[in-house]
């Protein structure tokens, strides 16, 4: 669908965002000193909710670490940052701190004294930050190999108990975020086929059993595409029920419908009979 110009830019934050913080993610797997890792957590304390993108458990501390995959030139002044030449973005020492009280606060409440150490990790490459003080607890990314260096030397030999902190923290996590601003958008106004899995562009045909598609060449099986797709479907409609004739519209490519039956056959469950019939 189209975008509003606000929205479109919002949807490049967080797709931007989610970018950094799963190539922050894969870089942590080098660690390989004994720890715990858990990413992506979101948390509550005292009625507030806070997020942290990666939390490092060591035998005797807690790594925090706010990931920001920002691009192009900044500069720090007056404890403001600025994205160049003078467009005031928001600081993410404030929200670092936030997080590291409010799991502090958590902790103690579960019991653990162990300290955290909490910083900004800036992952994007072209990334340049003018005027930081040097006290500031941001990671630059010339500097996150060697952080990354000194963390798999940190001694360390976990128990029973980390596990069980580890695991508590998980049960706390809640799945259902009250930040996510979807615009809303209806069934209609929709545009509809499957979407290349390498380039996400909707310029997918069909050949035989393969989705090819002709932007980029990508090739895949037609019965995994349509999965694919209604996974998706799924995400977007939760209330909708599955039948062969919404997918066959949602699709859009595949022209036989029996082709969707059959794929629906094989996958799901169908429930009713003749054109009360849908899948589950």
């Amino acid at each position: 669908m189209s975008l509003a110009k606000n929205e479109r830019q919002h949807y490049y934050n967080l797709k931007k965002g989610y970018e950094g913080e799963k190539h922050f993610d894969a870089m942590l797997e080098k660690i390989s000193c004994e720890c715990l890792i858990l990413n992506d957590l979101l948390l509550k304390k005292h009625n507030t909710t806070f997020q942290v993108d990666s939390l490092i458990i060591f035998q005797d501390s807690i790594y925090m670490f706010e990931v920001k995959n920002y691009e192009g030139d900044y500069y720090y002044e007056s404890e403001r940052l600025y994205k160049t030449p003078n467009n005031e973005i928001s600081n993410p020492l404030n929200q670092l701190n936030r997080s590291e009280s409010l799991m502090r606060q958590l902790l103690y409440d579960l019991g653990y004294h162990l300290p955290i150490y909490a910083s900004v990790i800036f992952i994007n490459p072209e990334f340049t930050l003018y005027q930081a003080p040097r006290n500031l607890p941001f990671i630059f990314p010339t500097q996150v190999e060697s952080v990354l260096k000194k963390m798999k030397s940190i001694p360390s030999k976990l128990n029973e108990k980390h596990k069980i902190l580890a695991n508590h923290l998980m049960s706390l996590h809640i799945k259902e975020s009250p930040f996510t601003l979807v615009p809303p958008y209806n069934y209609d106004q929709l545009r509809k086929g499957i979407t290349c899995a390498k380039c996400s562009s909707l310029s997918n045909t069909v050949a035989g059993n393969l989705c090819i598609c002709k932007q980029c060449g990508y090739e895949e099986v037609v019965a995994t595409a349509v999965m694919r797709n209604i996974k998706e479907f799924k995400l977007l409609f939760p209330n909708q029920k599955i039948t062969t004739s919404i997918i066959h519209d949602w699709c859009k490519v595949v022209d036989s419908k029996k082709r969707i039956k059959r794929i629906l056959e094989k996958n799901f469950t169908i429930v009713g009979v003749h054109r009360w019939a849908y899948y589950e």
